[in-house]
């Protein structure tokens, strides 16, 4: 009995150590499983040929890239000798174009796309307007938060924006607003929408 004990022991003990064997084998010897899944890396390796330009003003404007916005560089043609208001709308209407055109192979790469429709017309203040106010042939209500957020952010931080950035923005018809490009909406642009005011004619 004694013998079939001390079998029974020396076995389980050369389990144990196997086992134990085992796990440090197994932290010992590399295991690629091949790169982990991961979201899009919104960075540009190196300037993007199809965005650079000799003629035009350069402006950046903000596309989507998973759930945030991000800067790109472009060119807007704007005419030499255009009054500001003129000015002002021309740059805006190239914003637009520049928002609603399909990212550049290497962009789509990157994991940047846009939701601005195309199409989308700007135009100046009516008679009873702010004079800096831009009318969209859309709504501003009636786009998308991640459109409505490139718009806003992208003409903020431009010359179509006031002198503080904030941008004064309505549809066809109807009120116009104030609207703000915050911290909060450049990283959240699918939650948070941009910040807005009634606009009161100074």
């Amino acid at each position: 009995m004694n013998a079939r004990r001390s079998l029974a022991l020396v076995l389980l003990a050369g389990v144990s150590a196997l086992s134990a064997g085992c796990g440090i084998r197994a932290t010992e010897v590399p295991t690629d499983f091949g790169a982990a899944p991961s979201r899009a890396h919104c960075s540009l390796t190196g300037p993007d040929v199809t965005t650079q330009s000799s003629h035009g003003v350069a402006v950046q404007v903000f596309l989507r890239c998973a759930s945030s916005l991000v800067t790109v560089d472009r060119t807007v043609r704007v005419p030499q000798g255009a009054a500001d208001s003129a000015r002002r709308v021309l740059l805006a209407q190239g914003l637009l174009n520049e928002l609603a055109e399909e990212p550049s192979s290497a962009e789509r790469q990157a994991g940047y796309s846009t939701d601005v429709p195309p199409g989308m017309k700007a135009g100046g203040p009516r008679r009873a307007d702010p004079e800096d106010t831009l009318r969209l042939s859309i709504p501003p209500g009636g786009l998308s938060s991640y459109a409505l957020a490139q718009i806003v952010c992208t003409f903020s931080d431009s010359e179509a924006a006031e002198g503080d950035g904030s941008l004064l923005l309505g549809g066809p018809v109807g009120p116009v607003h104030r609207y703000e490009c915050t911290d909060e909406v450049r990283s959240r642009p699918g939650e948070v929408r941009p910040p807005s005011s009634k606009a009161v004619r100074g």
